[in-house]
This record gives C-alpha cells, sequence and structure tokens, in this order.
C-alpha cells in the first residue's frame, strides 16, 4: 500500500484501488499485510472486506493504470 494525495492505494493485477473510506482504528496496525481482503461491488459501488472482521466494509474507488 502506498499513499498518494492522501489517499492509500493498492494495485493489483493492473489495477489501482484507492481507500476512500478510513478504516476502523480497533482493526490490527498491519492488517493491510497479513489480513485476507476482497473486493467486492454491492448496489452503489465497491467495497473492500476483511475476512477478519466481516461486519465492517470500506469504500474504495478503482482505477485502470
Amino acid at each position: 500500500m502506498v499513499v498518494i494525495g492522501g489517499f492509500p492505494r493498492f494495485q493489483y493485477e493492473g489495477l489501482w484501488f484507492s481507500v476512500v473510506d478510513p478504516w476502523p482504528q480497533y482493526w490490527s496496525d498491519n492488517w493491510y499485510e497479513n489480513d485476507d481482503v476482497y473486493i467486492a461491488y454491492s448496489g452503489d459501488g465497491y467495497y473492500m472486506y476483511d475476512r477478519s472482521y466481516p461486519d465492517d466494509r470500506i469504500a474504495i474507488s478503482v482505477y485502470l493504470n
């Protein structure tokens, strides 16, 4: 994960994902290195889900290149 323009971003299989919502403070400090996360489209946009915290979702933006 890198921070660009104040927003955390990561790349996966040629797509860039920018985290829009803040992640909860109770998530572990290294969740982005160790947790199993996945992206899903849900009604109004894309969200990142962390299997360690199944009730939470974080809005993300998806970019090509």
